[in-house]
């Protein structure tokens, strides 16, 4: 074998060297600030399942399929290039973006609220916001597109977070770290969602084994509680899915003001936080979190009132007129028919 040949062998591997050090630090970067991401991504696996609830079984595993990929869109194809240009070019665009986001969360959280404490209320709201869907195709689009939309302000927080974490490097690595955490999160949470919603058919299967070995028996009775258990299961995580959309979404408003200097409400639930972990140091981090999440709770609940009727009497009928201005598809696609 030449020596050029060799030389280039030894180029070659020292360049494999390289690339796998460098993906091994991507792979490294990627799974800390995954984890630091960690609270959204747990309230985007508990806000999900309440938008697959009330549909066929069949139907499940299709919607959670849609809206996973409506996820992987909004990480991979809107909000990581739009993260790595905004970091770039306009970085004090990002906080009152991320803070227009909560504030939609807050509203989307507070008007379930609504709707079971004032329910003629507020079905006189939604009337006015859009149409009554008139088939169950309409309406497991108007999911779908609801939980894409939810999806969006959390996977934007996520990406925020991600970007926030990582270390100064070229924006090629940042790309490839944001994609896999994107990537990784999404497999994650609509895996564990897919989990959740169909396990009540794995009980069934489950309590209908004809084993007759005490294994069996075991199989049996985990089947029939899972049956039995999964619907309040779900009502529960759908509680937790509506509560996590509205403290979040008030914790991204305070620390959004926070950046602006208006620190106050910050310290507060900060310095309460606080005076709960002192209170009792054995359960010190776990109360710390439960109380600065009721005080962000309580911000959040404040905000999506305000944002209800503002909704309502300003942003809709400004987007009916915008709409009434553009071609509907319908149109769109009759004068298409015409030119054809």
């Amino acid at each position: 074998m030449s020596v050029g040949l060799i030389a280039l062998l030894d180029d070659i591997a020292a360049l494999a060297k390289v690339a796998a050090a460098s993906l091994d630090d991507i792979a490294g970067q990627a799974a800390k600030a995954g984890a630091k991401a960690a609270g959204v991504v747990i309230d985007d696996a508990a806000v999900t399942p309440r938008y697959v609830t009330g549909f066929l079984a069949a139907r499940e595993l299709p919607i959670i399929g849609k809206i996973a990929l409506g996820s992987l869109k909004n990480k991979l194809l809107i909000l990581l290039p739009a993260a790595l240009i905004l970091s770039l070019f306009v970085p004090q665009a990002i906080t009152p973006l991320l803070m227009i986001g909560g504030l939609y969360l807050c509203y989307e959280g507070v008007e379930k609220v609504y709707g079971l404490v004032l329910p003629h209320a507020a079905h006189a709201h939604e009337s006015g916001l859009k149409p009554p869907s008139l088939d169950a195709q309409s309406l497991e689009d108007e999911k779908v597109a609801g939980a894409i939309k939810t999806d969006f302000i959390l996977s934007a927080e996520i990406m925020a977070i991600t970007l926030g974490a990582l270390a100064p490097g070229s924006i090629v690595t940042q790309a490839l770290i944001l994609a896999a955490v994107g990537l990784g999160i999404t497999v994650m949470v609509y895996g564990g969602v897919a989990l959740i919603v169909k396990a009540d058919d794995l009980g069934l299967m489950l309590a209908r084994l004809q084993m007759t070995s005490p294994v069996g028996s075991m199989l049996r009775w985990i089947g029939r509680g899972l049956v039995t258990g999964m619907p309040y299961f779900l009502k529960a995580l759908g509680i937790v899915g509506t509560a996590a959309m509205i403290w979040v979404g008030g914790g991204i408003l305070v620390h959004g003001l926070e950046g602006y200097g208006i620190a106050g409400l910050a310290h507060v639930i900060h310095d309460a936080g606080e005076m709960a972990a002192h209170a009792l140091p054995a359960l010190g981090s776990v109360l710390r979190w439960i109380v600065e999440a009721a005080a962000a709770g309580v911000v959040g609940i404040i905000a999506g009132l305000i944002a209800i009727p503002v909704t309502s009497t300003v942003i809709s009928p400004i987007w009916s007129r915008l709409k009434a201005l553009l071609p509907s598809r319908r149109r769109k696609e009759a004068l298409a028919n015409e030119k054809k």
